[in-house]
């Protein structure tokens, strides 16, 4: 394994959409192109399948040093109830490009982070959304909450407001790697808000561990992933940690390349923590998620519904997705849109009544094929063609595709393209050799953090 580490440890994207953000074809994006896009998306899809809402609420009281999400450090609270009628005047653009009322089928709150929000606040938020909205009878509504400042006020309103989901930042427990992430939180924290979930009736709680962080070893990945069957989550993402400091505004500072685990380390914290998750129990979805046998996310991937976008993995698919708030990404299937990255950019945008997107892509024919092709290998791990979903490069791929199949990592046949066991941990290398656009236009500078 280690000679497959180094061979396929490159710069690739984590593909939560296709074609990758930073191959989006801007110039031939405009905000009126993107509402038409919604508008057929919606007039299309709201019937039979709804809606999915994504609201980014991106402030946080400190600075953790992994995170390479848009967020807006703070400790004045003030700031919360002038953003939230941004996002809610931001909604009501959206609400006059649809000819009837959206069926709300998913809504996430991410961040930042969603419970640095009061709950009488966040009350008032989504209370605003479904007073203009049909709520789906099988809608799932989630939510991401911080151990520290969670509190059971935050997930009671939640709930009563239809949450059942929530999912909670754990990353590691060893004190060296927390103090290094600027991330401290007693493991007693992360217990009282995963009893309080349970006990208020929440269907499921997720934790998400990292490995690959600063001064990680075996050892501290061992006793995290044991410290977190003692809550039994019916749900664990075990990221692989992104170093991508050269990217603007992320905020990773306070340790170097040298303080990570090596690329051989680092596949041993995955691989031997995925053999310990599995031998408590819980089966690997996709190429970074875990689940319990009771689980929807596992269900889902059984029947072959499982689906992945720009919030991860989720268990059914809508084919409109509305981004709400600052540095916020939309999917329409047709179109992709991004949110303008800064709080008064957005702020001033939407009381101007502009729908606040900065940039986007229209997806083309081949686009869409190649989108269905990564999609099917990031969520079922295979994909096959015919006349009508193959393209032009097709044999390139294969030919591409035939090293790893020697190296026991895919299986192919006349039409179709397999992922083994042993290739689950390269998924992403796999699905780079459908990825025309990059294969096309080869990044000069180094834009993606490494596949393993």
């Amino acid at each position: 394994m280690n000679s497959l580490v180094d061979k396929y440890n490159i710069p690739g994207p984590r593909y939560t959409s296709y074609p990758t953000v930073p191959y989006w074809n801007e110039e031939g994006f405009t905000a009126d192109l993107w509402k038409k896009s919604v508008i057929r998306s919606f007039s299309e899809s709201n019937s039979e399948e709804g809606i999915s809402i994504y609201i980014h609420l991106p402030f946080c009281e400190a600075l953790c040093t992994f995170c390479a999400c848009h967020k807006r450090i703070t400790k004045q609270h003030s700031v919360e109830i002038p953003y939230l009628e941004s996002v809610l005047k931001e909604w009501k653009l959206y609400l006059e490009l649809f000819d009837h009322k959206p069926k709300l089928k998913e809504l996430h709150l991410g961040g930042g982070t969603p419970t640095f929000f009061s709950p009488e606040n966040l009350r008032t938020l989504l209370q605003g959304i479904f007073d203009t909205v049909e709520i789906a009878e099988d809608q799932e509504f989630s939510f991401e909450g911080h151990p520290n400042n969670t509190t059971r006020e935050h997930l009671q309103t939640l709930f009563d407001l239809g949450f059942t989901r929530v999912s909670f930042g754990v990353q590691d427990y060893d004190p060296k790697v927390q103090k290094a992430i600027n991330r401290v939180q007693p493991f007693e924290n992360v217990e009282n808000v995963t009893n309080w979930a349970r006990e208020i009736g929440y269907k499921g709680v997720s934790h998400d561990l990292i490995f690959g962080l600063p001064h990680q070893t075996w050892e501290a990945m061992e006793f995290t992933i044991r410290k977190t069957m003692e809550l039994k989550p019916d749900r664990l993402a075990f990221y692989s940690y992104a170093h991508v400091p050269w990217v603007k505004g992320v905020g990773q500072r306070g340790f170097d390349e040298n303080d990570l685990p090596s690329g051989d380390e680092k596949r041993r914290l995955y691989e031997d923590g995925k053999k310990l998750l599995e031998d408590l129990g819980y089966i690997e979805i996709g190429m970074d998620h875990f689940s319990l046998e009771h689980d929807d996310l596992y269900q889902s991937q059984i029947q072959k519904k499982l689906h992945r976008n720009f919030m991860g993995y989720t268990s059914s698919k809508t084919q409109l997705m509305v981004g709400l708030g600052m540095s916020a990404i939309s999917d329409s299937w047709y179109a992709f849109a991004q949110n303008v990255k800064t709080v008064e950019e957005y702020q001033k945008l939407v009381e101007e009544g502009q729908i606040p997107v900065f940039r986007g892509h229209i997806l083309d024919a081949e686009d869409l094929n190649i989108r269905k092709h990564i999609l099917n290998l990031m969520c079922q791990l295979e994909t096959s063609w015919d006349l009508q979903n193959s393209f032009p490069e097709i044999e390139n791929s294969i030919e591409k595709l035939k090293e790893m199949e020697s190296d026991g990592l895919v299986e192919i046949s006349e039409n179709q393209i397999k992922i083994t066991e042993k290739g689950r941990a390269f998924t992403r290398n796999v699905a780079m050799v459908f990825d025309l656009r990059m294969l096309r236009n080869k990044p000069e500078t180094r834009i993606f953090s490494m596949t393993i």
